[in-house]
């Protein structure tokens, strides 16, 4: 096994658990959850540690990020933007790829983050391992207005209540999570990421990234899958954007193949893209992904005229080629509000 994935999602683990109370241990706490964040990061140090001792090929993370924009043009929005951001992705990336902790914490968490007894020296050293590549797990934007705090008191304030609050985005399709489906947002987290942390972000694989869709049979007895197809189509033209913006892919994986217990939804919420449960499969071409042909790696006097040894896939590693439409998503980057949805 070549390559390896410390955490999945410590954003889920941290503060759905801890701090929304949505997942286990179910628990609504302040501190607590920036705690257990933290943890996360030093845990994460420590096995890449230890996978350097075993002699793995490649080690790295996969972080749920999010693109944020404000709801309106004003300073109370955009200041609710860097908030939203330093919890959802500062709180990793910054320590994981710059080796130093958010300037932004002090106004997102205010008291709760004052005094940090959970932090050691030398803390930061292990966090900041060098990584051979950046998992991203990437569904929706959110879209955020200024807001005061839920609790006033501190002492009972959770860790998500950081004086903001997630609005809709007008004029978009939304899946059956009732996220909004906004592509050019995937291409400016991608190209953000590069112009925030340049040559210290190590090679991007796109760990997951679809949509959950409310299966309808069709009079011919077919589930078209015509939002999934189109979520997808889109998605991997806004990661073609990425790269050709300076973005190093190495891969994107589609969640996924098949109906999963997804989270506290159990198999309400269905990503997969091959018949599962009750769905049937897509029957006519127009439903159908094109395949996208994986990069030959052989040495030049083995290549023929067949595909590489990755085959031909709609999930290819290397590159995604698929073609570029006339005007490339993400060119309009950081428009004005539009919208957002509950966290997965």
């Amino acid at each position: 096994m070549p390559r390896w994935i410390t955490l999945n999602e410590p954003w889920c683990s941290a503060f759905l658990g801890y701090s929304v109370g949505r997942h286990a241990p179910g628990a609504r706490e302040g501190r607590g959850a920036l705690a257990a964040a933290h943890h996360l990061l030093v845990g994460h140090g420590l096995a890449v540690q230890a996978l350097r001792s075993a002699g793995v090929r490649e080690a790295g993370i996969t972080l749920n990020l999010d693109h944020h924009l404000p709801a309106t043009g004003s300073a109370a929005d955009r200041e609710a933007v860097v908030r939203a951001d330093t919890l959802h992705n500062l709180v990793w990336t910054e320590p994981i790829l710059a080796g130093r902790y958010p300037d932004t914490e002090e106004d997102t968490w205010g008291e709760l983050i004052t005094g940090e007894d959970f932090r050691r020296d030398g803390d930061l050293e292990v966090i900041s391992q060098p990584l051979d590549f950046l998992g991203i797990n990437y569904y929706r934007p959110i879209v955020v207005a200024g807001a005061p705090h839920r609790e006033s008191d501190p002492a009972l304030r959770v860790a998500t209540d950081n004086r903001y609050a997630e609005t809709a985005m007008p004029g978009v399709r939304r899946t059956a999570m009732g996220w909004p489906v906004a592509p050019e947002t995937f291409t400016d987290l991608l190209v953000d990421l590069k112009e925030q942390y340049g040559d210290a972000l190590p090679p991007v694989y796109i760990t997951e990234n679809g949509s959950a869709e409310d299966d309808e049979v069709s009079a011919d007895g077919a589930v078209h899958d015509t939002g999934r197809v189109a979520y997808l189509r889109d998605h991997l033209a806004a990661l073609r954007a990425a790269v050709d913006a300076g973005v190093d892919v190495r891969g994107y994986y589609v969640w996924s193949l098949l109906d999963n217990f997804e989270w506290a939804f159990g198999y309400d919420k269905r990503f997969g893209h091959r018949p599962g449960r009750l769905r049937h499969p897509a029957a006519h071409p127009e439903g159908q992904l094109p395949l996208v042909p994986a990069p030959d790696r052989r040495p030049a006097s083995l290549r023929g005229g067949a595909v590489g040894p990755g085959g031909a896939s709609a999930v290819a590693e290397g590159t995604a080629r698929t073609p570029r439409p006339a005007e490339a998503p993400g060119a309009a980057r950081r428009r004005p509000a539009e919208s957002h949805a509950p966290n997965r």
